[in-house]
C-alpha cells in the first residue's frame, strides 16, 4: 500500500484502483480546522486528476469519524474573518464558500465515494459522509447536524443532501432540532446503507469499494451523473442526460468487453 506524505491533518493511501482518505487528528476527534481544509483541498485537486482510481472510502482515525468544525481554531482563521463581515455583501459569502465547500471535491470525482462512519459524526463530519456516495456505519456510530445548538446551520451541503436521502419532514426535524441518532436509526431512515459491527467496519467498507473498483468506470460515472442531473433538471433534461451517458457506454470498449465475456458467448 503506498501513501502520499506530507500531510499533517489527513493521510492518503491507495491499494490497487481504491483509495483511503483519513482524518487524522485523533486527539480532536478529527475535528476540522484551517490546515486540514486546506491539506483536503490539495488532496482533492490531486484526486481529480487521478483516472486510476476506481473508488474512494473516506474514514476517521481514532475513536470517530470526525465530531465536526474545530471552533476554537477555526476562529482564529477563515471562518473569523468570514463572521466579522457585512453578511450581505457578494465578498462575504465567497469568503464563506472556502470553508463551506471543503467536501465538495467528493461528488465531483468521477468515481464513487464510501464514507466508513464510526464513533461520531456530528456537524461537519456528518457533512463529510453526506457527501459522499455511500455511508456503511459502525454499530455504536453516533451521528447528527447539532449547528443550531451553537447558533449555527449546516453550511456544507446537509440542507440539500439529507432531504434527498431521508425526505425532507425528517431532514427539518434533524437540522432544526440538531437532533442526534444512532446507527439503526440511520439506516432505518436511509442515512445508512449499510450498518455492521463495529470491528469489521474497516473490512466492509473495503469489501464494498472493491466491488465498485470492479465495476466498468464509464457505466458508474454516467449513472452517478444522472442521478445528481434528476434533482436539478426536468424529467425531459435528465432522460437525455441518461442517454446521452449511455450512448458513451456503448461505444466504450469496457461495454464491448463486457460482450465478449457474457455468459453463453
Amino acid at each position: 500500500m503506498a501513501e502520499r506524505t506530507g500531510y499533517q491533518t489527513i493521510r492518503y493511501e491507495r491499494r490497487a484502483h481504491v483509495g483511503t482518505l483519513t482524518l487524522s487528528r485523533p486527539a480532536k476527534l478529527n475535528a476540522l480546522n484551517p490546515e486540514m481544509r486546506t491539506e483536503l483541498g490539495d488532496l482533492g485537486a490531486k484526486l481529480a486528476d487521478d483516472d486510476t482510481i476506481r473508488c474512494l472510502v473516506v474514514a476517521g482515525a481514532g475513536t470517530s469519524f470526525s465530531a465536526g468544525l474545530d471552533l476554537d481554531e477555526a476562529m482564529t482563521g477563515t471562518l473569523a474573518r468570514f463572521a466579522g463581515r457585512d453578511p450581505d455583501d457578494y465578498a462575504t459569502i465567497d469568503l464563506g464558500l472556502e470553508v463551506a465547500g471543503v467536501f465538495e471535491f467528493i461528488p465531483k470525482l468521477p468515481y464513487p465515494s464510501i464514507a466508513a462512519v464510526h464513533g461520531h459524526a456530528y456537524g461537519a463530519g456528518l457533512q463529510l459522509a453526506l457527501a459522499c456516495d455511500l455511508r456503511i456505519f459502525a454499530e455504536g456510530a453516533r451521528v447528527g447536524l447539532t449547528e443550531t445548538r451553537y447558533g449555527l446551520l449546516p453550511d456544507m451541503g446537509a440542507t440539500f443532501r439529507l432531504p434527498r436521502l431521508v425526505g425532507e419532514g425528517r431532514a427539518r426535524e434533524l437540522i432544526l432540532l440538531g437532533e442526534v441518532i444512532d446507527a439503526a436509526e440511520a439506516a432505518r431512515i436511509g442515512l445508512a446503507n449499510r450498518v455492521v459491527p463495529d470491528d469489521q467496519l474497516g473490512s466492509a467498507a473495503a469489501e464494498l469499494a472493491e466491488r465498485l473498483a470492479a465495476q466498468p468506470p464509464a457505466a458508474l460515472r454516467g449513472a452517478r451523473a444522472a442521478i445528481d442531473a434528476g434533482w436539478r433538471l426536468s424529467p425531459a433534461a435528465g432522460l437525455r442526460m441518461a442517454v446521452a451517458a449511455q450512448a458513451r457506454c456503448l461505444a466504450s470498449d469496457e461495454f464491448r468487453n463486457a460482450l465478449a465475456v457474457r455468459p453463453g458467448s
